[in-house]
């Protein structure tokens, strides 16, 4: 049996195959909820969406493209939770899992985003801006996956000609 080729593309590739003008999804790939952010079509600003519960890949990978058909998205970014060394543990494999499914059912180019820290970032800036206790649990993944997104569509903007 031969290997699938890895659905994670490079920056360059991912920007060439991805529509220009196009909106991009940001993914936070948790255990029990996929947090979901959408950027504008210029790509400078992502706003978080919305959090699924996870249900069975098909479930979740059926309503994730439903919504990106909705918003006519041109890629997918996902934060890839490496550990704070930079090694890959089980939440890298089971990113690039979901990945290499989700390429299965789709031709939307992904990109793998470094998350480091992202859930704590945001949990603080939320504390910060007061939330209680279930108003963070019901926002965090969400704005989590707007906080990788956002990474990603800075440095696209430091690539982008003055």
């Amino acid at each position: 049996m031969t290997a699938r080729p890895d659905p994670l593309l490079s920056i360059e590739d991912f920007v060439e195959r991805s529509p220009t003008g196009s909106a991009l999804f940001g993914l936070d790939l948790g255990t029990k909820t996929i947090g979901i952010a959408v950027s504008d079509g210029g790509r400078r600003i992502a706003s978080p969406l919305v959090t699924l519960r996870r249900k069975a890949f098909k479930t979740d990978s059926a309503e994730l493209l439903r919504l990106a058909r909705e918003r006519s998205i041109g890629g997918i970014v996902l934060g890839m939770p490496f550990n704070m060394d930079g090694s890959a543990g089980p939440r890298v494999q089971a990113t690039r899992a979901f990945a290499r499914n989700l390429s299965e059912l789709t031709d939307l180019p992904m990109l793998a985003w470094d998350e480091r820290l992202s859930t704590a970032a945001v949990t603080r800036t939320l504390i910060e801006a007061d939330a209680s206790r279930a108003r963070r649990a019901e926002l965090v993944d969400k704005v989590a996956a707007a906080y990788i997104l956002q990474g990603l569509l800075d440095r696209l903007a430091g690539l982008r000609p003055l």
